[in-house]
């Protein structure tokens, strides 16, 4: 079945949807001994070539169809960037990668450098994409330590919104995780990825971060397992639950077993709203209690951790 030219090759891992498109017209992308046009589509049989050399897909021998992406999990320490050029020459996340072979590593969105966590990264432009497009909500779950305790009052106030530069801002939910003085942790999701958002969410209500982790993306969590400036590679099937949660392939049947949780929710500022769903969807965030797990799938030493590379 035909597929537009810019969603194959970004599936593909050559970049961004909106890249190929300015490959295309730059004019260093042809098919079939012509130039491609933007919004062309084609068959996986049509002969394409990116700046005069040949492209092929690679397809799986059973189905004939493009390979599933690849999709990494880096667990990011502060003091990296996420961004292949920077002027001031500091520490990038993209020299911890493996390297890649006809494709280059896509980040799903960012984390400042002086936040830490779970980075995604993908070969699939088009995944990347709909991870990261607000119409998907994907949730983004962290920790967070802040100086100073918010009082219930303040927690409600969170969850129903605050005034920001760019508009009204909130959480999802908030949930008290404890600690003392300037060790008191918290733990929110928001749907959003503005920059520096949860921070200065804290900051309208006058506490401080002194320290903030993505633990959650979507339904992708941070093993404990993966130490900071490790990476991980999903299984088969983890890729395969990434996928449907932002329908690239269709959903399967699936028992979802709900856990009751004590959280300050938006619903509970208003009762009006219909329930969250239930775990493994979209919209719901699930009590870790300190350990993080990534998607059903096996925790063994088969997948193990990669070391980070030094810089060269």
């Amino acid at each position: 079945m035909p597929e537009r030219l810019h969603k194959l090759l970004a599936a593909a891992g050559l970049g961004s949807r909106r890249e190929i498109e300015d490959w295309i017209r730059a004019g260093r992308i042809w098919v079939n001994g012509a130039p491609a046009a933007i919004g062309q589509s084609i068959e996986l049989r049509d002969r394409v070539m990116i700046d005069k050399k040949p492209f092929r897909f690679k397809l799986e021998s059973k189905t004939g169809k493009p390979r599933p992406p690849r999709v990494l999990l880096y667990n990011k320490p502060e003091g990296e960037i996420v961004s292949r050029d920077d002027p001031q020459g500091r520490p990038s996340v993209f020299l911890q990668l493996p390297r890649l072979r006809g494709a280059k590593w896509i980040a799903v969105g960012r984390l400042d450098i002086n936040s830490g966590g779970l980075l995604l990264f993908t070969t699939s432009g088009d995944l990347a994409n709909r991870l990261m497009h607000p119409s998907y909500e994907i949730e983004r779950e962290y920790a967070v330590r802040v100086m100073g305790v918010l009082s219930q009052a303040q927690m409600h106030a969170l969850v129903q919104g605050v005034e920001l530069e760019e508009g009204v801002a909130k959480f999802d939910f908030i949930e008290d995780r404890g600690g003392e003085g300037s060790n008191h942790w918290y733990h929110v999701v928001l749907k959003e990825g503005h920059k520096r958002e949860v921070r200065r969410i804290f900051q309208a209500a006058g506490l401080m971060v002194s320290r903030l982790i993505r633990v959650r993306y979507g339904n992708v969590l941070l093993p404990p397992r993966v130490k900071r400036g490790q990476t991980l590679d999903l299984e088969p099937q983890q890729v395969e639950a990434l996928l449907m949660s932002v329908g690239m392939i269709e959903p399967k049947e699936e028992k979802l077993h709900v856990t009751k949780r004590h959280t300050v929710s938006s619903r509970d500022a208003n009762p009006d709203k219909p329930p969250r769903a239930g775990p493994g969807k979209t919209g719901t965030a699930r009590k870790t209690s300190g350990r993080g797990h990534s998607l059903p799938g096996r925790d063994s030493g088969e997948n193990a951790p990669r070391q980070r590379r030094q810089p060269r």
